[in-house]
């Protein structure tokens, strides 16, 4: 079957790199927050860093460095091929990561026709994924350029405030092409700067496949095109992690019964960028950090991030509020058809993400990639979330009602992953980068276990009083 102008168009108008615009306020926190990539080579650690991230990168692809994926590799390179599409009309292809029963249920209601039409669950949900989306994608699309070439858009210069993010640091772009030997514009590299991995590395193991359609493709037509050309667009941050974190969390805050099996799904969705060959693992950590700083700040309806007009997306004031509606028009939804509880549902599961040894394992791989420390000073040390990001804490908070701020803050610091990144400088966005929502997950869903077990008497004999 070949396919139609509709399908092509759909692809190209969902899944190409989110074009940037003149950068917001937003934007300019963001770009502040992933601007130490621009300073590693400057560094003995930093070029450690780099060289690691190159080699991690190609390793990963080719499948020489094994790592504890979810499926077998030549299985989870064709999930990395169907993950290619960017459901973010409904977050469908994230919906797997709610398990086999309330995935399958989710799907039937919110799925997608062809790659310009799609169904919903809801307005509500529909309208929280438009804003978040919106609001993750607009950031990850000012930096691409940003850090290729100080551009809004590959050729239009970014405003003196923006600028001087970089003279502040004294920062460099292109980065990755300069430090990759394939400089901005050389033969065989991107145009304007940040050359992928798929011209960088010395060769791409080549996946062919079904993609998210089904249409017999490969990775290369996804790279070089003609189905999507990313030889023009910068690497880093990835975009597609950003669109996977984001879908992780909102699917997280929407069933949190399912909160660590969906930011597994998150981390495997960002995996998957890299063995595609689309992207290296620091594009895929910033991405993420991106995506998670954004989140909290939706959630905390901090006045820079809600309230705004965004293309394609409702306007939405109280964040937290329009959650907790869509929350529970998924839950009256899915209950119903599943028949049971949404907690009962969200343990009916034989999919890949129903081994929490297994999801655990995979989710702790992505949090550094073994790359080595950039800032020593905290490598060892606890970094207090309540003090750098208090707001951090609402990533816990919307699920597990249960935790105060001030728990969920401190729970997100007992946590922490390794600390030292190459975006781990001490900043309040740093500190993102070093979040473990796993383990974070873990440690809430055990204590709203315990004051259950706590309640629980109490409730039984109100019952047996009645």
């Amino acid at each position: 079957m070949k396919r139609n102008a509709l399908w092509v168009l759909g692809v190209l108008g969902l899944i190409m790199p989110f074009q940037a615009a003149p950068q917001t306020a937003t934007d300019i926190v963001v770009l502040k927050g992933l601007a130490p990539v621009t300073v590693l080579s400057k560094t003995y650690t930093g070029n450690a860093a780099l060289a690691a991230n190159y080699v991690a990168t190609g390793g990963i692809q080719n499948g020489t460095i094994r790592q504890a994926t979810l499926l077998p590799f030549t299985e989870q390179q064709q999930q990395a091929l169907r993950d290619v599409f960017i459901t973010n009309g409904n977050l469908a292809e994230m919906a797997d990561g709610l398990g086999s029963t309330l995935g399958y249920a989710y799907l039937a209601r919110a799925h997608y026709i062809d790659p310009a039409h799609y169904t919903n669950l809801s307005e509500s949900v529909a309208d929280i994924i438009k804003y978040a989306d919106a609001t993750t994608q607009s950031n990850a699309g000012s930096a691409k350029y940003f850090f290729a070439n100080a551009t809004t858009d590959g050729k239009t210069q970014v405003s003196g405030e923006a600028m001087a993010i970089l003279k502040n640091i004294a920062g460099d772009t292109d980065i990755f092409g300069k430090s990759y030997h394939h400089a901005a514009g050389s033969a065989g590299a991107n145009a304007y700067g940040n050359s992928r991995p798929f011209q960088t590395e010395p060769s791409i193991t080549l996946i062919i496949g079904p993609d998210y359609f089904y249409f017999p493709s490969s990775n290369l037509v996804y790279n070089y095109g003609p189905l999507l050309d990313l030889s023009n667009s910068p690497s880093y941050p990835s975009g597609h992690t950003s669109y996977g974190y984001t879908g992780a969390l909102l699917l997280a805050m929407l069933a949190p019964d399912r909160y660590s099996q969906m930011i597994t799904r998150g981390a495997e969705y960002g995996n998957d960028r890299i063995l595609i060959g689309a992207h290296y693992a620091m594009d895929v950590m910033g991405g993420r950090t991106l995506a998670l700083y954004d989140m909290a700040h939706l959630l905390a309806n901090d006045p820079a991030y809600v309230g705004h007009s965004l293309p394609g997306a409702p306007l939405i004031k109280d964040f937290q509020a329009a959650v907790k509606e869509a929350r529970a028009d998924l839950t009256m939804v899915l209950q119903a058809a599943c028949g049971k509880t949404i907690a009962e549902c969200a343990r009916e599961d034989t999919s890949r993400f129903s081994n929490p040894a297994a999801n655990e394992a995979f989710y702790d791989e992505t949090q550094t990639y073994n790359l080595p420390v950039v800032y020593p000073q905290n490598a060892n040390k606890v970094e207090d979330v309540r003090k750098l990001a208090p707001e951090a804490g609402y990533l816990l908070t919307t699920a597990f009602p249960w935790l105060t701020l001030e728990e969920a803050d401190q729970i997100l610091t007992m946590t922490e992953g390794p600390g030292g990144g190459f975006l781990d400088n001490g900043t309040s966005f740093g500190v993102y980068s070093r979040l473990n929502l796993y383990a974070a997950a873990k440690r809430a869903e055990a204590l709203g276990s315990a004051h259950s077990s706590t309640a629980r008497p109490n409730n039984s004999s109100a019952q047996k009083g009645n």
